[in-house]
């Protein structure tokens, strides 16, 4: 390859976002602290020092949380559909930004531009989606059994929600949240990914001059940057009554723990072992396709990526046949350059679980049917390309039953009623996403029903991966149970109240209850 990242416009893009070599790292709306410690942002498309982001100290962390507090006073005040306007300008204003915050996403985290155009466009599609629940914000009215009362529920914001992302998604898992949060009442506090810092930065930007333009105060929108031990900050920090965390299931119990023993809220979204179920009623040219993106789009660093395929036994040989051949077309390289496929893992000790994940399951039974690698050579300087490997294994070994955040597909296969097929998929502590693809209206619905898929998404005839914004995002059993982004989602993150208006001269008391003075 050996093209200069500036060819892509990098340097351009970086300007138009506001970023600089050093950039100020904790900010509370439109104000920013220093700091003397700084976290380096290193592409792994080049291996490039991109710029430099300061870390959070616990002094400037309590001043976020201080003017997060005052601005929830004011900002809860607000109508919800006033609210929903200045989302709908900071949706306007991401349009206006897509094109050089894609190709930060891209460039700081590794996929593709397609991917990273993808993800702001998520930004956006969520705000639209937030501008109109700002207008329907409802809860139920219902009837009382004493005469003269009426019954309905309310909800009210909740308070400052502190949210902490991964690097797979820089920006639009942020956006998920803090979209709703503030049609809701919610101020936020955001701790991106010490590894992808600088899109949380340029995010900040671009808020701020939303806020300031609007005369709202500072702290509706709060950043800090750091590693776990900024997050712990808010974890533990009982004026958060949300923590919205995305990140692996080790740190998912962390954080759990944390925010429980203080009785506050979580909403977790964690690791997904996703598999894709193949029938015999296959359509192998739909499958091919959702299981090749599944797998190897974001270099397989998605929490929905594809990491078993699940197939008839009469469909295998087919089926790896074409997969096979599909893999040897794969174009490895820059992801800012449109003719690849695929572009790095976030960094080097990535790429060392991605090998060791390949030697654990050659030790424990699998064959290498797509052997993968580590690439070198000219364009491949940073050390974090891999080839996508395709493994044929037994869904019981070890390696199988965890997630490799890396392109690895193992191959499965089962034999007799799809019912066998979704007793694998389902033997697995993770409950993310999965798939089945079939033209058996039978077997379909069977997948979706009760006794079927046991995750939080299940799809029929796409893959796992590509989750629309309209409908709730978020997985069962050690993938954590929360849901974000659409449906009733919001309601997370505001607090529910029941009230009762007795408007009669009497006060009789519920249950019949007799109490007379």
């Amino acid at each position: 390859m050996g093209t200069t990242v500036v060819d892509f416009g990098m340097d351009k893009a970086l300007e138009q976002l506001g970023l600089k070599k050093e950039n100020k790292g904790t900010y509370t709306g439109n104000g920013f602290f220093d700091s003397e410690e700084m976290i380096s942002s290193i592409s792994p498309v080049d291996g490039e020092e991109i710029g430099k982001v300061g870390i959070t100290t616990p002094e400037g962390y309590e001043k976020v949380i201080q003017t997060a507090q005052e601005a929830f006073i004011y900002w809860r005040s607000i109508p919800a559909p006033q609210r929903g306007e200045i989302v709908r300008q900071f949706g306007d204003r991401l349009r206006e930004l897509k094109e050089p915050l894609g190709k930060l996403v891209s460039y700081e985290m590794g996929k593709s531009y397609q991917e990273g155009l993808g993800e702001v466009q998520e930004m956006i599609d969520i705000c639209d989606f937030a501008v109109g629940l700002s207008r329907q914000l409802h809860g139920l009215t219902m009837h009382s059994e004493r005469p003269g009362h009426r019954m309905y529920e309310q909800y009210h914001p909740l308070g400052i929600v502190g949210i902490i992302s991964a690097f797979n998604f820089p920006v639009a898992v942020w956006a998920w949240n803090t979209a709703l949060a503030w049609v809701c009442g919610d101020v936020c506090v955001w701790k991106p990914s010490e590894k992808a810092p600088l899109c949380g930065v340029a995010c900040q930007h671009i808020i701020s001059g939303v806020l300031a333009e609007n005369g709202m105060p500072e702290g509706i929108s709060c950043l800090i940057n750091g590693d776990y031990r900024v997050g712990e900050m808010m974890t533990n920090d009982k004026r958060i009554p949300l923590i919205s965390a995305t990140g692996s299931i080790r740190m998912g119990k962390i954080v759990a723990q944390a925010v429980a023993a203080r009785l506050g809220k979580s909403l977790l979204e964690l690791g997904g072992n996703n598999a894709i179920i193949v029938t015999p009623d296959a359509d192998i040219k739909m499958t091919i396709i959702g299981a090749v993106f599944g797998a190897v789009g974001t270099a397989g660093q998605r929490c929905t990526s594809t990491r078993r395929l699940i197939i008839h036994d009469s469909k295998y040989d087919e089926v790896k046949n074409v997969l096979t051949d599909a893999y040897s077309q794969l174009r490895i390289g820059n992801p800012l350059d449109e003719n690849n496929h695929v572009g790095p893992l976030i960094d080097t000790d990535a790429v060392a679980m991605y090998q060791k994940a390949l030697e654990d399951v050659v030790e424990q039974g699998g064959n290498i049917l797509v052997e993968g690698g580590v690439l070198s050579g000219e364009g491949y300087e940073s050390g974090c390309y891999v080839k996508p490997a395709i493994v044929e294994a037994q869904n019981e070994f070890q390696i199988v039953q965890h997630e490799t955040f890396a392109p690895i597909l193992y191959l499965l296969k089962y034999s007799g009623k799809v019912e066998n097929a979704i007793e694998m998929q389902n033997n697995v502590v993770q409950g993310l996403s999965s798939a089945i693809m079939t033209n058996n209206l039978r077997e379909a619905e069977r997948f979706l029903s009760a006794a079927g898929s046991d995750c939080g998404i299940a799809n029929v005839n796409i893959g796992t991966s590509g989750a629309e914004i309209g409908g709730a995002f978020g997985g069962e059993k050690e993938t954590g149970g929360g849901r974000e982004s659409g449906s009733d989602a919001w309601k997370i993150y505001m607090r529910r109240q029941t009230n009762t208006i007795n408007y009669t001269e009497d006060l009789p008391l519920a249950q019949g209850i007799k109490f007379d003075l």
